[in-house]
């Protein structure tokens, strides 16, 4: 497992790094392999990112983590 703070984890946003990393509730996804993600986007939110915020105004619950296993934490 790796460890990032935010400042690193920034970097994972899949224009400055090909990873496409987020953080999510302390824990960090690595969503590279996600067609909703291209890019480093999906909709308006960007790699790269503590999304704990943000998705309280998702249209869909944090269960959509689930299908992702965590690769890391947010330090």
């Amino acid at each position: 497992m790796i460890q990032l703070s935010k400042s690193q984890l920034a970097k994972y946003n899949g224009q400055d790094k090909p990873e496409i990393y987020v953080a999510f509730k302390g824990k960090l996804y690595d969503l590279g392999n996600s067609r909703l993600w291209k890019n480093g986007r999906h909709y308006e939110h960007w790699a790269g990112q503590d999304l704990t915020e943000e998705f309280k105004d998702a249209p869909h619950t944090e269960h959509v983590f689930d299908k992702f296993d965590p690769i890391g934490y947010l330090t």
